[in-house]
């Protein structure tokens, strides 16, 4: 007669057999799960994790696979504009000279991995994930550490937990050196077209907005800053109803390149003529700023650079090594192009 053996966590708690007991599964079928089997269900594999997650049941780290090799995980909240495509530079270039391989993975614009991404990871797996404008819940990010699977965020949507390493650019300096330029050409009523809502990035450039009036006494009309998404058709809209109005402003400060463009287009469409009847500021400096009618003034913030810090960051922890810092934030500065002239 074979016996199963049971092993207890190292806190004496619920042991696999217990737990498999509870949900109603086997043993060999909790086992699966905790080492990181394919042959198990998603929602049986969903009810052990939960079950695992409930009593608190430490498992041994999975050994890492050996240095340089294998795969980094890079996970988007949305890919599509060029501004994705300059991190993927960056990540790529980092990867390749520490000899590992991209991967991409997009989550349909949340800003939380769906447990269909969780269970695809752990089943790849990659040696790390690097995370763009998104981040783990607490028992995510303990499943993946189970499996010595380091993290890295760039660009958070929100406060990090203090030990997952983040790199990002400072956003709240970009809104403030984009509408300091404004203000000093003479403009004073000054429109924004924000972020989303739930991204850090959005607040801070808004923030440094409102900061640049603060310092130039001047007031801020928060009928002028109108909600967006950083991607073209939200600046096209806000361009259009903003461009529109009786009193329409003189200036707007859109919160990215791709939203800027947006509102190029509605000003073109309206008969309008830039700057000279409205000015337009940016926001990323994306190499098509510069090929832009009239070209793009701009704050750059440097994308590739994030993403090979992000990725080097996650290559020390692959290898063993603490990066000497967690959190990096990279200095923004003002382009200016041909979108911007003193008011009429």
């Amino acid at each position: 007669m074979t016996s199963v053996t049971r092993e207890p966590s190292p806190d004496r708690g619920a042991t696999i057999a217990q737990i498999a007991h509870e949900i109603g599964v086997s043993v060999p079928t909790v086992s699966k799960v905790l080492n990181g089997r394919s042959d198990v269900a998603a929602e049986t594999r969903a009810r052990v994790e939960d079950a695992l997650e409930r009593h608190h049941y430490r498992r041994r780290k999975a050994a890492p696979p050996p240095a340089g090799a294998g795969l980094i995980d890079l996970v988007f909240h949305r890919i599509g504009s060029s501004w994705s495509m300059e991190i993927i530079r960056g990540v790529e270039d980092a990867a390749a000279a520490a000899r590992m391989s991209v991967i991409l993975s997009e989550l349909g614009g949340v800003h939380r991995p769906p447990r269909a991404w969780l269970d695809a990871t752990l089943l790849r797996p990659p040696r790390g994930v690097v995370m763009v404008a998104s981040r783990l819940s607490p028992a995510q990010q303990r499943q993946l550490a189970h499996r010595s699977i380091p993290v890295v965020v760039i660009d958070t949507d929100g406060e990090p937990p203090p030990d997952v390493p983040t790199v990002g650019s400072d956003n709240w300096n970009g809104g403030l050196i984009a509408t300091r330029h404004l203000l000093a050409l003479g403009h004073r009523r000054i429109a924004a077209v924000s972020g989303p809502a739930d991204m850090l990035c959005s607040h801070a450039r808004l923030d440094g907005f409102r900061t640049a009036h603060a310092e130039a006494g001047a007031t801020v009309d928060d009928d002028l800053i109108l909600p967006g998404n950083f991607y073209v058709e939200s600046g096209y809209r806000a361009g259009h109803e903003l461009l529109t109005r009786r009193q329409r402003p003189t200036a707007i400060f859109a919160g990215s390149d791709m939203a800027a463009l947006g509102v190029l287009r509605a000003a073109h469409e309206l008969g309008l003529v830039v700057p000279r009847d409205v000015s337009v500021v940016g926001y990323d400096d994306l190499s098509l700023a510069q090929w832009a009618h009239p070209a793009l003034t701009t704050v750059r913030q440097p994308l590739a650079e994030m993403g090979s810090m992000a990725t080097g960051m996650l290559v020390d922890l692959v290898e063993g090594r603490q990066p000497q810092t967690r959190r990096i934030n990279l200095a923004t500065e003002l382009v200016v192009r041909e979108s911007t002239a003193e008011p009429a």
